[in-house]
């Protein structure tokens, strides 16, 4: 192969370090962290809240801490990753969080204590945290510009799988048992995190702390206006993701059948929807992506408020399952957009969002709780105000547009 003269294109063309195949390599690697540490994780936990109710290992309210410690954790992760990562190096810290994550299914397998089962929670959520910081900045500086989009959305595709799985392996694996439950997810994760260990570039540099220059670099305002409409997009998600079985199972009056059939469709969504937008964000830059993005998800989640028939809802939890790992590609490629002469610079920016992400998050779950619980369980109340976020997110992209060109 020779290498890249003057003339050509670096956005058709491989990098010089790039081996035939190995994109790939790294890219199944990156999403079974991701399966791992964010789709089972985090997802896995719902469809198995009944049972643990139903088998008194917790309260009804204590499984509800439960699962905010999960929250809790992914944001610790979100801002202590890039200093795991200096102090091991990233890819190390990429096994071990994938280990840790695999352990927690197993301690989870017998109610020890409450205490005992928040801190695995919260230590699973880390994990998810910190894969979420690391995977991409390890794998997108090997793979070529052409390719970042398509690569960044089979990473965070394991999202979506873990959606999925949540939906229809759960139930499955629940037929043995609760404990047995825990056992088969450790087991999986355990294939994974075996399966991958290997399949890590070697050559990533990420365990260096960040140099006095690279700090010197000034972050650009439109970098700055993305962590914002980041978390406003979280904001955007929660509705679907915490009330979209409870909205038709209870507020419809059509029972949990129905609603699951909804999760299920989410997740079918959310295992295409970064393959689309990656694919699309390579295709058309990251910023158009991103603003179309923004205007789709924006219709998709206000869509219950004007109509709920069947139609309707399929659409929405399909679009919203899509966005809500597929959104990840599109911020990435766009802080590399933003960013473009500094790889250090770029992973800041990418852990900043994913903390800016992480709080947004968390802070719509509690505060959409408490919004349903003082308007007396009006759903169409949280999908609006969802709706009204990522309409925001897209108007301060649109108001930078303007005013960067009228400058």
């Amino acid at each position: 192969m020779t290498e890249l003269n003057a003339d050509s294109k670096p956005r058709i063309r491989a990098r010089p370090h790039e081996r035939p195949g190995s994109t790939w390599r790294y890219a199944v690697a990156g999403l079974s962290a991701s399966l791992v540490g964010l789709g089972l994780a985090r997802f896995s936990y719902t469809p198995l809240i009944p049972a643990l109710i139903a088998a008194k290992w917790f309260s009804a309210s204590d499984v509800v801490y439960l699962g905010a410690a999960n929250l809790a954790g992914y944001l610790a992760g979100a801002l202590a990753a890039r200093a795991v990562a200096a102090r091991i190096g990233a890819v190390r810290a990429l096994r071990a969080m994938m280990l840790l994550a695999t352990l927690s299914f197993f301690a989870s397998a017998a109610p020890v204590s409450f205490t005992w089962f928040f801190a695995w929670r919260f230590l699973s959520g880390l994990t998810g945290g910190i894969i979420m910081v690391l995977a991409a900045s390890v794998i997108l500086p090997h793979t070529s510009p052409a390719r970042r989009g398509i690569v960044g959305g089979v990473i965070f595709a394991g999202v979506g799988l873990g959606v999925a799985a949540s939906g229809t392996l759960v139930p499955l694996l629940l037929r043995e048992g609760l404990q047995q439950s825990w056992y088969g997810l450790g087991a999986l994760a355990a294939v994974l995190t075996l399966a991958s260990w290997w399949s890590w570039p070697a050559e990533a540099k990420t365990a260096t702390a960040p140099s006095h220059h690279a700090k010197q670099h000034h972050t650009p305002t439109a970098a700055r206006a993305l962590l914002i409409q980041y978390g406003l997009n979280a904001v955007a998600l929660v509705p679907h993701m915490v009330f979209i079985v409870d909205f038709v199972a209870r507020g419809l009056g059509q029972g949990i059948a129905a609603g699951s059939r909804y999760w299920v469709l989410y997740g079918l969504g959310a295992i295409v929807g970064p393959l689309i937008t990656g694919h699309l964000g390579d295709r058309s830059g990251f910023g158009p992506a991103l603003r179309a993005a923004f205007l789709i998800e924006a219709a998709a989640v206000l869509l219950p408020t004007v109509s709920t028939a069947p139609v309707s809802l399929i659409v929405s939890s399909v679009v919203v399952g899509g966005f809500t790992p597929g959104i990840v590609p599109l911020v990435l490629g766009r802080i590399h957009e933003l960013v473009p002469h500094s790889t250090e610079q770029q992973r800041a920016t990418w852990s900043h969002a994913t903390t800016s992400f992480a709080l947004f998050q968390a802070a719509a779950a509690y505060g959409f709780s408490w919004i349903y619980a003082q308007t007396g369980g009006d759903y169409r109340v949280l999908f609006a105000l969802g709706g009204g976020a990522v309409v925001l997110a897209l108007a301060i992209d649109l108001g930078l547009a303007l005013t960067t060109r009228k400058a």
